[in-house]
């Protein structure tokens, strides 16, 4: 006969071992990334992403403007790669924040840093900071401001 100390430490190990199996296999959100093979600001952010708990699918591509275009991605929004998940997109330095609120949102087509803004994800310059904003591009074709950035 099994003592109690004994019983409840076989309990508690079962229990610790289950939950690292559904830790082990909660998957992995992919991101597509193409970008232009000789930007290096892309591959700071695609470092980003992976540190944030992301798998990056790297795409190098010849014609960012044609992807672009190919993809809906409008010139206002506009910036150096494009970052495809679950079928929306994430246009530049986008933080990771704003791409889980992509996620959750189904009313938006996509979110985009426009330009290259100092001191977003990527784009990081000894820690100063201009103002930016993350739009989202809605299902209808809007823009809606998702976050702002202050300078620092």
């Amino acid at each position: 006969m099994l003592s109690i100390i004994t019983q409840t430490r076989q309990c508690a190990g079962a229990a610790l071992f289950g939950l690292s199996l559904s830790v082990a296999a909660a998957p992995v959100t992919v991101i597509d990334v193409f970008r232009d093979p000789n930007c290096g600001c892309c591959t700071k952010w695609i470092s980003y992403l992976e540190k944030n708990g992301y798998q990056v699918k790297d795409h190098l591509e010849s014609d960012m403007h044609a992807f672009k275009q190919a993809h809906g991605i409008p010139e206002r929004l506009s910036s150096c790669h494009t970052g495809i998940i679950a079928g929306k997109f994430i246009e530049g330095h986008v933080p990771v924040e704003q791409i889980i609120v992509l996620e959750q949102r189904d009313d938006l087509r996509g979110v985009a840093a426009p330009g290259m803004p100092t001191g977003s994800p990527g784009m990081e310059r000894g820690g100063v900071r201009e103002a930016y904003q993350i739009i989202g591009m809605t299902r209808k074709g809007g823009d809606e401001v998702v976050a702002s950035y202050k300078a620092q």
